[in-house]
């Protein structure tokens, strides 16, 4: 409901704000399954840090717009509906270029989706842990579109090089990069507000594409 709102804000003529950055983040997947406040207790990475993550990409100046995804989201659905509202602020003039996807493992999966049914090679994304040969097999309609920055972390056993997806993909992609953390926390890295992977996602954000 939160997104909702947001979005029926963004969406109104007066409000759309020409030149400003707009932000989807698509989170991983323990948030769908314990809400704004998971911890994996597990895993031992401890709290996702949900709100931290938004108030980040707010204080660098973005618009942005989640939501906590219902337990058992259907990626391909779900990607569908981020689109549809994409292809919605384009259409009252934000430029796509202005607008950047972010998506964790699961988020991830559906950013690439998403890259995938708009085709749009304007619009920004970044895929944090999403990548693997499982992944690759099993959503076979993936094929890269946009500007795309991969950033994995190395001691990660899910989340590897996108590569075989950009070499897979016949769509367009102006701009590619890939960032290979070390951080030792495995997937964990993604459930803070790590600088390591805030700051390429916030250069990438901003057009930044070096």
């Amino acid at each position: 409901m939160k997104l909702l709102i947001i979005f029926i804000l963004i969406a109104m003529p007066a409000t759309i704000i020409f030149g400003q950055h707009y932000l989807f983040y698509l989170h991983g997947q323990i948030v769908e399954e314990q809400g704004a406040n998971a911890v994996d207790t597990i895993n031992g990475f401890g709290a996702y840090q949900y709100e931290d993550i938004l108030n980040a990409f707010r204080k660098a100046n973005f618009t942005v717009l989640s939501e906590v995804r219902q337990k058992n989201t259907e990626p391909s659905g779900y990607a569908h509906k981020i689109v549809n509202q994409i292809d919605s602020l384009i259409a009252k003039g934000v430029q796509p270029n202005d607008i950047t996807v972010v998506g964790a493992s699961k988020g991830a999966i559906i950013s690439m989706l998403i890259s995938s049914y708009l085709k749009n090679k304007d619009v920004n994304f970044v895929f944090l842990a999403g990548c693997n040969n499982d992944i690759l097999k099993r959503f076979s309609e993936i094929q890269f579109c946009g500007n795309i920055l991969s950033v994995y972390e190395k001691t990660d056993y899910i989340g590897h090089s996108c590569l075989n997806f950009k070499q897979n993909s016949n769509q367009a992609i102006p701009h590619y990069k890939e960032i290979e953390l070390n951080t030792g926390l495995k997937h964990g890295f993604l459930y803070k507000p790590l600088p390591e992977w805030m700051e390429p996602a916030i250069k990438w954000a901003n057009k930044n594409y070096e």
